[in-house]
């Protein structure tokens, strides 16, 4: 009976009209988060980690256009625009978008018309999408092999970028030699953040509640000036 009491952030479980006595607070985060109970149609789990990843970002980088590759349903390009109006626009972009992705969104420009028009919703793969030096390149649990191809587009266009790796490949992952010392999914970020530096990136190494998440290590990088 106990067990049936706790409120997972980990559950993917998705959120009702149930949940919204949870978040009666008027801060940002509980007000988005009773958006989203009334849609009735985002797994709980997402909400979190899309809003760690969101805010987490905001602190470090400001401005430039968002791009929220591996997005699911593009939950994070919204709150990035909500916690930053000086970025215009964000692209969200799943090459297997949810059929409910767009009433994630419809909810959310309903309750911030401002948001109208600013995020475009396109279904397509990584490797299809344009990127700039003024991008700001976000992933929340793109699995596997996606977090370093989406690494690789960031590095090739000099964007800052914000991933929150999962589902490491420990077979084919690259440990960097490492997992003899490391857990091989820590040896496999280790090597991602060298490889960043190794391109002349700024890194920051950053963790979310393991409440949420046990994959919970943040990685945010940005091209050294010069």
């Amino acid at each position: 009976m106990l067990g049936a009491l706790v409120f997972s952030h980990a559950s993917r479980a998705i959120l009702t009209r149930h949940d919204l006595q949870r978040f009666p607070a008027d801060s940002l985060f509980d007000r988005i988060a009773r958006v989203l109970c009334e849609a009735e149609c985002l797994p709980r789990k997402e909400l979190f980690e899309s809003w760690e990843l969101a805010r987490r970002t905001r602190r470090r980088f400001r401005g430039g256009r968002i791009v929220d590759l591996a997005c699911g349903h593009g939950l994070v390009a919204h709150l990035m625009l909500l916690l930053d109006d000086t970025s215009e626009v964000a692209i969200a972009a799943d090459a297997r978008l949810p059929a409910s992705a767009p009433q994630v969104a419809e909810a959310l420009v309903r309750a911030w018309p401002r948001l109208g028009q600013r995020v475009e919703l396109r279904s397509a793969r990584i490797q299809d999408v344009a990127l700039a030096p003024a991008d700001v390149v976000v992933a929340a649990h793109a699995c596997g092999a996606l977090t370093d191809e989406i690494i690789t587009r960031a590095i090739d266009a000099r964007a800052r970028l914000a991933v929150l790796p999962c589902c490491h490949d420990k077979a084919r992952g690259d440990a960097g030699g490492l997992e003899g010392w490391l857990d091989p999914a820590l040896a496999i970020d280790a090597t991602r953040a060298a490889r960043l530096r190794a391109h002349g990136y700024r890194v920051y190494t950053q963790t979310i509640s393991r409440e949420i998440s046990p994959k919970n290590r943040l990685l945010l990088a940005e091209p050294l000036q010069g």
